[in-house]
């Protein structure tokens, strides 16, 4: 929203608060900020009704009368206070600690502003937060990335974006169109999680990996994010922990790969070769060296190990041709 417009609505949200009569529209046009740039009433009219548009998808009560008592009056507006102010909040006092820790958490320029803006309110309503009371531990989430201005941004306009992305070696960079559904952070790293459009399938991009400038792709609102996605559990299937064991189950042909098979245990024979389980450290280096038997072994699951290994093996591939 450009600042111009931004700045017009709070004048007229002020305007509206201040008053217990229904103004009309040429009454607002007079003392209201910002209508009296439009050249014509017809221009006027339009802006205003945007402007009412908008409120009403804010949430603001916008409510629509006639000045009782007087003949002929015209329609008009006013914001009942009743209906527009923040109700009473009763928040236990580990709730309120839990709401100072997340304000020193979000470490972000473009977040910064809604934090202490939510404090303000929250102070404003009697809630004690003291952000000043030190936390046993004090995690940072930081969003220095270029790429999460413009992402939240798409995210928040729903609108398609396209970037180029470096996938882990040997993956190489390619170029990805998204529909972006959301930008979280998830130990430490912040993730976009939407759907990709030229794999027609459901990914999570790491924003550290973005090369280059986020572009927007055609008009905002194009696309609607699914209900009842749950971004975290997305990004918790395809991101492993590189220092947690995990148990993998991998297809291994029939007399070959013998250096996997020392470190793990046969549980079934199928399709010409075995079934077998190893525990893998690290399972972020451990997909280097399967994919170094090549189609002598296929991992089974985990998900994000299976992915791994593909996408090394796509990547030789193509660097072979």
């Amino acid at each position: 929203m450009a600042i111009a417009r931004a700045e017009r609505l709070v004048n007229l949200v002020l305007c509206l608060l201040s008053t217990r009569q229904y103004l009309t529209a040429e009454r607002i046009r007079a003392i209201v900020p910002g209508y009296h740039e439009a050249p014509t009433d017809e221009a006027f009219f339009r802006m205003f009704e945007r402007d009412k548009s908008e409120l009403r998808d804010l949430g603001v009560p916008l409510e629509t009368g006639r000045q009782s008592g007087v003949e002929g009056a015209e329609d008009g507006y006013r914001i009942a206070r009743r209906d527009y102010e923040l109700g009473d909040i009763d928040l236990e006092p580990d709730e309120a600690a839990a709401v100072a820790l997340a304000a020193r958490l979000w470490d972000s320029p473009q977040l910064t502003g809604a934090v202490h803006g939510a404090l303000i309110k929250l102070r404003a309503a009697g809630v004690d937060v003291d952000q000043d009371t030190p936390a046993a531990v004090e995690p940072k989430v930081r969003a220095n990335e270029p790429a999460f201005p413009p992402l939240l941004q798409a995210v928040q306009a729903q609108q398609v974006v396209a970037f180029d992305y470096r996938k882990p070696p040997p993956g190489g960079q390619k170029e990805r169109t998204v529909e972006p559904w959301g930008v979280v952070a998830w130990r430490g790293k912040w993730y976009l999680v939407g759907w990709d459009r030229d794999r027609d399938d459901t990914r999570c991009f790491r924003l550290s990996r973005v090369v280059g400038a986020v572009r927007s792709v055609g008009r905002p609102g194009a696309f609607t994010v699914p209900e009842g996605v749950d971004l975290m559990s997305l990004i918790a299937r395809t991101e492993a922990d590189p220092h947690q064991t995990a148990p993998a189950k991998i297809w291994v042909a029939k007399n070959r790969a013998q250096g996997l098979r020392r470190h793990a245990k046969v549980v079934e024979e199928r399709d010409g070769g075995d079934v077998v389980e190893i525990d893998l450290k690290f399972p972020d280096s451990a997909a280097k060296w399967l994919a170094g038997f090549g189609p002598d072994v296929v991992v089974l699951e985990p998900e994000i190990l299976q992915k791994s290994v593909r996408d090394r093996l796509q990547g030789a591939l193509e660097g072979a041709r």
